[in-house]
């Protein structure tokens, strides 16, 4: 029975998904520090330390069957959480014992693992990355065409379709993902450094050899899957590769929540809404509300993803010489919780994106009470090729627009310039002539050529390049 007595963290039991639970969980954490003590022993066995291949495969034995609570005895006696964990090693190994975390410092099972996790989270996120943009990239094909209103200061403005705006909305998330691959690509393993990074453990295992002192780090890299260690430290890897990493999940918690945030204003104005489920409540006093409430979600989550960036970046900067402390219990929470919002951020965008439900005549009932200001600049040009004069065409224009404008917003009338026009000499045009202009088509520019050009040239490459990540892409969200 669950225990409702005791705080539990909502990214755990309301927001982030299973695998990104598990990549953050203490087997996770545990069975890689046990994995980095058996590359640790495999490549002193190697390099001629007297480590045996016994003790090598007693340790492999017992990688994943973690003796926790012996390990939380020797926590409490100790004070210390690595050695706690050597000592439970050890009990389960006691032939390896002896050569369990030889020459190591505690930062080398804590940083390397911190790494290795890192790069785990951030290949989770790339491919929810992927798969909201191929949800979106279906979206944005299919309405490519489609006029809306577009706003500059949330004011009408000139027509897009909404398969641009939402090619707007790519577009961030692929500067997000470029980020994310970039941070994949240049981690690296911090390696067998020592207690001030200097090595001096090791060299001196090695009676001095410098060059089994690298091999031992080259072992150990290529055994946990990297290609290069850092090239220099103090006991722990630079603070500022956390800092980076978090600012990467920022970005996506940006974009994510500037998308949410325009799907709420749009929501507001039911032109395009969220999924809203059959028996869905949106509000327990307004049964007829449809409140955005994924989309607040995301917005929520993305601003403490935004604002936990600042953790990391702080350490970063508050670090003395080659090591203190004071980063680590921050970096437990900060780390992990990051990761956790913005695995939940990407699952409920992917959630909204594959529901949405556009509402065309709204959209087209709003484009019509705006457009004939719009085709003002038009009807003036196709005044003057009939011989009037410009300045006095934009004159009377502006007069009339006016005119409109106070009917509209003081009397709560129609849109009328086009009759206001049509009543006008000065135009010599006639109803039906200047009802011509009034084809939303003809004021969306290159938007369709825009989106297709973009899902072609920009979004199909990385479909094609991350295809794993489009299988079993539906999501089951918790709440």
């Amino acid at each position: 029975m669950r225990n409702t007595k005791i705080y539990e963290s909502p990214l755990s039991s309301r927001y982030a998904s299973e695998e990104m639970l598990a990549l953050f969980s203490p087997d996770k954490k545990f069975t890689t520090w046990r994995r980095l003590w058996v590359a640790l022993a495999r490549a002193e066995m190697e390099l001629g330390l007297p480590v045996t291949q016994e003790q090598v495969d007693e340790l492999e034995a017992h990688v994943t069957d973690i003796n926790y609570d012996v390990a939380a005895a020797e926590e409490k006696r100790l004070r210390h959480d690595v050695m706690a964990h050597v000592h439970a090693y050890g009990a389960q190994c006691p032939k390896a014992m002896p050569i369990i975390h030889l020459g190591a410092t505690s930062c080398y099972v804590g940083d390397n693992t911190d790494i290795i996790l890192m790069r785990e989270g951030l290949e989770l996120i790339r491919d929810k990355l992927v798969r909201v943009l191929h949800t979106l990239s279906l979206f944005a094909d299919k309405h490519k065409s489609l006029p809306t209103l577009g706003f500059t200061h949330f004011q009408p403005a000139q027509l897009v379709t909404v398969g641009k705006r939402a090619a707007l909305w790519m577009n961030e998330l692929l500067m997000d993902l470029e980020e994310v691959e970039y941070r994949i690509s240049t981690l690296k393993l911090l390696g067998s450094k020592g207690t001030t990074g200097t090595q001096a453990s090791f060299l001196e295992l090695f009676d001095g050899d410098h060059e089994k002192v690298k091999l031992l780090e080259a072992k150990i890299a290529k055994e946990m899957g990297f290609t290069e260690v850092v090239p220099v430290s103090g006991q722990t890897y630079s603070r500022k590769v956390d800092a980076n990493v978090l600012a990467a999940l920022s970005g996506i918690a940006q974009s994510a929540s500037k998308f949410a945030t325009d799907l709420r204003l749009l929501c507001h104005l039911k032109e395009v809404e969220e999924p809203f489920e059959k028996n869905q409540i949106g509000s327990s006093a307004m049964p007829y509300k449809r409140n955005p409430m994924r989309c607040e979600r995301i917005c929520s989550l993305a601003r403490y993803v935004i604002v936990d960036a600042g953790n990391p970046a702080v350490t970063a900067a508050t670090q003395w010489f080659e090591r203190t402390l004071d980063d680590s219990a921050n970096k437990r929470i900060s780390i992990p919780e990051a990761f956790l919002a913005a695995d939940a951020i990407l699952n409920i965008y992917e959630n909204v994106c594959s529901g949405l439900v556009v509402h065309e005549k709204v959209i087209r009932r709003h484009i019509l009470e705006e457009l004939p200001f719009m085709a003002s600049e038009n009807i003036m040009m196709d005044a003057v090729k009939r011989g009037g004069d410009r300045q006095e065409l934009h004159e009377r224009i502006r007069v009339l627009s006016q005119e409109a404008g106070r009917n509209v917003k003081d009397l709560g009338l129609d849109n009328n310039l086009i009759d206001l026009i049509a009543a006008d000499p000065t135009f010599g045009m006639s109803r039906e002539e200047l009802t011509a202009h009034l084809e939303p088509e003809r004021y969306i520019g290159r938007c369709p050529e825009q989106v297709t050009e973009f899902l072609t040239q920009h979004i199909q490459p990385v479909l094609d390049k991350y295809p794993e990540a489009l299988q079993g892409a539906d999501v089951d969200l918790k709440v």
